[in-house]
Formats: C-alpha cells, sequence, structure tokens
C-alpha cells in the first residue's frame, strides 16, 4: 500500500488555505534529495512558508514538495522529497500535522519476505 503523506500533505495545505492561515512546512534539511539552500537551516531542520504569496510553481506530488522561491532575495528552485516532510502547520495556530519518521517504512509482510503475526481473537465464557 502507498503512503498517505502526500495525501495528508494536499489536504491539510488546502484545509489552512481555506481558513486564511499560512501554510509552513518543517523539512529535514539533511534527508536525500532535499535542494535547499544549507545555510537557510538550523540543527539539520527548516520551516517553509508555501503560501501562494510566497512560493512559485508549487507541486504537491506523490514523492516530492518542488517549488520556487526567494532565499536572501534570490530565486531557487526548492525540491523536498515527502519522506523529508516532518510536519505541516498554519503559521497563525500551529494547528496541523505531524509526521512519524519511520511511516515509510515498509510492514511486516510487504514484500521483505517477512511476514506479520496476526492478531487472534478467543471467546471467554
Amino acid at each position: 500500500m502507498t503512503t498517505s503523506r502526500p495525501y495528508l500533505v494536499r489536504a491539510i495545505h488546502e484545509w489552512i488555505l481555506d481558513n486564511d492561515m499560512t501554510p509552513h512546512l518543517l523539512v529535514d534539511i539533511e534527508g536525500e534529495g532535499v535542494e535547499i539552500p544549507a545555510q537557510q537551516g538550523q540543527n539539520g531542520k527548516i520551516v517553509l512558508n508555501i503560501s501562494p504569496s510566497a512560493v512559485e510553481g508549487l507541486n504537491l506530488g506523490n514523492d516530492a514538495v518542488a517549488f520556487r522561491a526567494r532565499f536572501g532575495g534570490i530565486a531557487t528552485d526548492v525540491h523536498v522529497p515527502l519522506d523529508s516532510v516532518l510536519a505541516i502547520y498554519a503559521k497563525e495556530n500551529g494547528r496541523g500535522m505531524v509526521f512519524n519518521e519511520d511511516e515509510n517504512d515498509p510492514e511486516p509482510g510487504d514484500s521483505t519476505g517477512k511476514t506479520s503475526k496476526r492478531p487472534s481473537l478467543k471467546i471467554v465464557k
């Protein structure tokens, strides 16, 4: 089964905009494939304003978030794989969603050769 993260990011983004608030992404800048100016982050993370007034060409895809934004007045293409998105929230009140880092790990029994132990029910009289 595919990860739910891209669908949740898109839904929370739309919900934040519908409520006239500013969507922000918390991103792990040390993740594989993250393309942002590294000097902009702190402690391996960065908060990105992804409101329509702050970015151009926002694409909330199934594999990554991509857009063009200005950092220090310099237009920059930004690419963030969804595995590196740690949270999406509204700037004004902090409401949104935080993602588990291991959400994308395959579940036991998913093409890894492992079998999952299913819960069992028994009748108690």
